[in-house]
């Protein structure tokens, strides 16, 4: 028997529309005033951001697409997409993080002449829009890994534009052309903790591990507890989406009988304490010779 609560993905859609939109000024922003300072660091900057336009894209469509129904075709629908974009997200940031390393290491050997009042005032904008931006998904981060990724593109731009600020008037006044690119390093490493769990959570659930908040013994042991049960085999436990889970389970019973409540009160104590909300139990006699053929050490 199959059980599934309603799990539909949230409406993130203004959010998105307005981080986008708030991003796309900042590029252009960043590219006119990078060419009225002369400065290839804003320019270089822009196509950084323009990259972060491209990753809420992602977030939003697989969103979007996940809120799709299922057809006879894709039976789940399109809600793994979410685990694809926020995986490609995790990788895409790795890469705008080694850009940034890769560019500080450079600013640290060959230190530039500190950055004009222009190039401080559009990071100080930079750091406005970001993290604004970011504000957006802070809810959403903390349960879905595909928003996780919206959120920690904003949240390392925003940081590092705020380096740019800090180290720009620190260097105004003490000429330490040094402090740039170190607070962009420190800055890097930050982030890279965040994105590295965002990848290790995304890659987990797309070859469908359990998710991390799960705990496979206690679900076990709570089905193994049940009165009339006296065994359990081929359960598995996986991620639908970044936002809903499913577990499916044989149990074999010592009684006969098919009890509606009894799989009412699994569904129900899975999705509650476990967060599992697509629940599928096939019961079994332990009497008779015919067993399920999934019930050997070598079934996966």
């Amino acid at each position: 028997m199959s059980h599934n609560h309603s799990h539909t993905p949230e409406n993130y859609n203004m959010a998105f529309a307005i981080g986008i939109s708030l991003n796309i000024v900042f590029v252009l922003i960043e590219v006119s005033y990078g060419v009225i300072a002369d400065s290839l660091a804003l320019i270089a900057d822009a196509w950084h951001n323009l990259s972060d336009v491209f990753s809420l894209l992602l977030a939003w469509g697989a969103n979007y697409l996940a809120s799709r129904p299922a057809t006879d075709k894709r039976t789940y629908g399109l809600r793994r997409v979410t685990i694809m974009a926020s995986l490609f997200s995790a990788i895409l940031l790795l890469f705008a993080l080694g850009g940034i390393a890769w560019e500080a290491l450079e600013r640290l050997w060959e230190p530039s002449p500190a950055n004009g009042l222009v190039i401080i005032t559009v990071a100080a904008i930079g750091v406005v829009i970001n993290t604004a931006t970011a504000l957006l998904f802070v809810s959403g981060q903390k349960h879905d890994l595909n928003i996780r990724g919206a959120y920690l593109h904003m949240a390392a731009d925003a940081g590092v534009s705020m380096g740019v600020v800090i180290a720009g008037v620190a260097i105004m006044f003490t000429n330490w052309l040094w402090l740039d690119p170190l607070i962009s390093l420190f800055i890097v490493l930050v982030v890279l903790l965040g994105t590295w769990n965002l990848l290790k959570d995304s890659f987990n659930l797309s070859i469908d591990a359990v998710p991390k908040e799960i705990d496979v013994s206690k679900v076990r042991a709570y089905l193994s507890t049940l009165e009339g049960v006296s065994e359990i085999h081929d359960l598995h436990i996986w991620a639908l989406s970044t936002r809903q889970n499913a577990l499916s389970v044989h149990i074999i019973r010592r009684d006969k009988r098919l009890d509606n409540s009894f799989l009412n009160t699994i569904q129900e104590h899975l999705h509650h304490h476990f967060n599992i909300s697509h629940v599928t139990v096939q019961v079994e006699s332990e009497e008779g010779e015919n067993g399920c053929l999934l019930n050997h050490s070598e079934c996966i």
